[in-house]
């Protein structure tokens, strides 16, 4: 049989006080929506995404899934409902998840679903150190659970109760739409409540079942300081993760990751480096202090930074060097290839065993097209040269320190780009004095 999720995304992220969708707020550099889609990928053979009106980037976000809009903000069942259009004639189990609960994994889903099996009802629920104002999920005698209230709507002794509600549920689809439809919003907010649906199957005699799971894998992201909290906990994790395969963190709690970073064996980090999404480390790297590294991949043996940033298309070679202050965007370093410092280059490739020196870049912008620069192998570039793409230098070409180059370079030919040199005797002393005249 197969079985569908429905990611409730309208949320406005009032608390935020963002103008951005609550469940596009990024975690280790995916947006909140996207992580849960992650999990329910592994699990569901249907997602359905219930988004608000006019929230464009969410939608795009949550493609290739279907999407619904709840256009009045009428509560989480009400939100719930949006989807059952999209779901018709479904006969499986439907999960009901919310996008601002990004760190659920599969694996708790997965045994969602198996108590699903043996109930009519689960529900997911938690133990946090903290109960606050979560809904409560009241048990009932016969081991199941009676309901889930609203710390809003609950007496004393209900907010006595330390299980609280995630507000995940399962059920077979036909019934839910059912028990959905059924709804009332006689409450203290007066919206139609998702977790009402407990109460109503047990008032129809059906058995319901909650399934716990670990605190720090149900968080809910309201606020720009759970969100933080949420990033540290995902980042703790990414290092830890790091380190068990294998990558020396000299100071761990200052290294960020995304979540799709992938890091070999040997590979050591130094402090304060940014890994935004889509790196990947070879093995026996070296990522020295305060590197900012983005969609591009270093092979191994390689040493990046300190100070180095590389932009998105970049490949660094085997064994190059990409020293302190050196920049580089849509860029092939070769293997072996040296750029040490004070230097940049973009929409370029430079061959094995090539040379670049302090202050040299490659002028890739026209003010109206990217251009390319190609340059072979073994060749030396001497300090503060300017290659003006699109240009070509041959392999073994040597380009001498402060010349422009605007015209191919033929294999181990020597390039000069500069204006003679003069020299003006006294003239250096001459001017001295005038100045001291003036004054």
């Amino acid at each position: 049989m197969q079985r569908a999720a429905i990611l409730l995304a309208a949320g406005l992220g009032t608390r935020m006080r963002s103008a951005m969708p609550k469940a596009m707020h990024p975690v280790a550099g995916r947006p909140m929506l996207n992580h849960l889609i992650a999990s329910c990928e592994e699990v569901f053979d249907r997602i359905v995404v219930v988004t608000g009106p006019d929230m464009p980037a969410l939608e795009k976000a949550a493609a290739p899934h279907a999407t619904v809009v709840q256009r009045d903000r009428l509560g989480t069942g009400h939100a719930a409902l949006q989807a059952a259009p999209a779901l018709e004639g479904f006969e499986g189990d439907v999960a009901v998840l919310y996008a601002d609960n990004p760190l659920i994994a599969a694996e708790t889903l997965r045994r969602l679903l198996l108590a699903r099996v043996s109930s009519d009802l689960a529900l997911l629920a938690m133990r946090p150190a903290d109960p606050g104002r979560y809904g409560r999920v009241v048990p009932h005698e016969d081991g199941g659970i009676a309901g889930v209230v609203e710390w809003k709507d609950a007496t004393e002794e209900q907010r006595a109760i330390t299980l609280c509600n995630v507000g995940v549920i399962c059920a077979a689809a036909p019934r839910l739409f059912q028990w959905l439809r059924e709804l009332k919003n006689d409450n203290a907010a007066g919206e139609y409540y998702l977790t009402d649906v407990v109460a109503a199957a047990r008032a129809e005699g059906f058995r319901a079942v909650a399934v716990e799971a670990a605190e720090a894998e149900c968080r809910g992201i309201n606020s720009r300081m759970e969100l933080a909290e949420a990033e540290a906990a995902v980042q703790a994790a990414l290092r830890r993760r790091a380190m068990e395969g294998g990558a020396t963190l000299t100071r761990p709690e200052s290294v960020t990751f995304s979540f799709d970073t992938r890091i070999g064996q040997d590979v050591t980090i130094g402090p304060d480096v940014v890994f935004a999404p889509g790196v990947t480390i070879e093995d026996g790297v070296e990522i020295r202090a305060f590197s900012h590294l983005e969609a591009c991949t270093v092979r191994h043996g390689a040493i990046i930074g300190p100070f180095a940033r590389l932009r998105p298309g970049t490949e660094v070679g085997a064994g190059a060097h990409v020293g302190n202050f050196v920049e580089l965007k849509a860029a092939v370093l070769g293997e072996g290839a040296k750029a040490n410092h004070l230097s940049y280059i973009g929409d370029a490739t430079v061959g094995a065993r090539t040379n670049i020196g302090a202050g040299t870049i490659t002028c890739n912008y026209d003010g109206y097209a990217k251009h390319k620069t190609s340059i072979g192998e073994g060749v030396f570039i001497g300090s503060n040269a300017t290659l003006v793409a699109p240009v070509s230098l041959g392999d073994g070409a040597f380009v001498a320190a402060g010349s422009t180059i605007t015209a191919t370079v033929a294999p181990d030919a020597m390039a000069f780009g500069r204006a003679r040199q003069e020299q003006k005797e006294g003239r250096a002393a001459a001017f001295r004095a005038a100045r001291r005249k003036e004054k």
